[in-house]
């Protein structure tokens, strides 16, 4: 399956991510939407955190597949990444945001928004916040895709949310520490899935215990169509070559070109799948300049072409995305 994680962190060095795990900065709010409507929300400085509290939506960024919110989904979305948000039963076509008038939401910046004056479908909590682990780096600087992780009911991660929500409108003393403390909770819970969540986000915390080569990797990961080279990556980092060889093949089991290749395979998939790119487009956002280059290259780790591939995908997308009505009200009362 083309998602799946290549690499998983291991329980010692979760444990101690988790233990230096930090929340140096939080603002949420409850954006509460109705039925048919859409809201856009403008790029952020920092990290953005989406959480659906009741309901069933999309979340739609350029160039991915339409994220799919039911109740208890979890969306962490990198910096910096334009968004529109509907309250829709089925993905729509992505609005261009900041167009047609929209008037461009910044999460956080208000403790409720209520969008549409019909009944309420989707209810969630949207913010902005900064996490840091070890030295005070950012966990989610460099994060390259939305990380997607749906939880249930058992996990009360709605109470949590909810009560930091609260905690931000009182403004009482102490607001900072509690409504930080409240989201750490979340990020915490998210961190534990590393060790069973079949989704490729797990890998983003795999390496974090040397700092280079998780720059590394996130370098490759965040810019795939770069013509990146053992020497550039190496450089990047501060590493000389041989021993940016040496730990990258410890940390991976691979070389660094070799995993490239993968990498740019596996975005090559999520692209097609996403349907918002043509072949040559994909080509060229996987480093590839030559479209027969790249479908001799995607045959090789997918057994099929580019165009059959989207075509699967978007059969496989289309009978997923078809809600029951049992589905929708068990959705709604939840």
């Amino acid at each position: 399956m083309a998602g799946e994680p290549f690499w998983r962190i291991s329980r010692q060095d979760l444990d101690k991510l988790m233990t230096t795990l930090d929340v140096t900065f939080v603002r949420l709010s409850q954006c509460v939407l109705a039925t048919g409507t859409h809201l856009a929300v403008a790029c952020a400085d920092a990290t953005t955190i989406h959480y659906c509290l009741r309901g069933v939506g999309f979340i739609l960024l350029e160039g991915e597949t339409p994220i799919r919110l039911t109740p208890h989904t979890l969306v962490i979305v990198p910096p910096g990444r334009a968004m529109t948000i509907v309250a829709t039963e089925r993905p729509t076509a992505l609005r261009k945001v900041g167009k047609g008038g929209d008037c461009l939401f910044v999460p956080g910046s208000t403790y409720r928004h209520t969008i549409g004056d019909g009944e309420p479908t989707l209810v969630l909590a949207c913010g902005m916040f900064r996490a840091t682990y070890g030295p005070a780096l950012d966990l989610f600087a460099s994060l390259a895709t939305p990380i997607v992780e749906t939880f249930d009911v058992h996990d009360q991660l709605d109470q949590v949310i909810a009560c930091a929500i609260a905690e931000l409108a009182a403004q009482d003393v102490g607001v900072g520490p509690m409504s930080a403390a409240l989201l750490k909770l979340v990020l915490l819970a998210l961190l534990r899935r590393c060790l069973v969540s079949t989704k490729a986000w797990v890998e983003r915390f795999a390496i974090l215990s040397d700092p280079p080569i998780a720059r590394a990797f996130a370098e490759m990961a965040s810019r795939p169509s770069f013509p990146h080279t053992v020497q550039s990556l190496s450089q990047a980092v501060g590493l000389s070559r041989s021993a940016f060889m040496a730990r990258f093949s410890t940390a991976f089991g691979e070389a660094p070109m070799s995993l490239l290749r993968r990498l740019r395979m596996r975005l090559a998939a999520d692209l097609l799948s996403a349907n918002a790119l043509s072949i040559d487009q994909v080509a060229l956002n996987v480093g590839y300049q030559s479209r027969s280059s790249f479908t001799r290259s995607f045959r090789r780790y997918y057994g099929s072409d580019p165009s059959e591939y989207r075509s699967k995908a978007q059969s496989a997308w289309s009978s997923r995305a078809a809600p029951t009505e049992d589905a929708i009200e068990q959705s709604d009362a939840a």
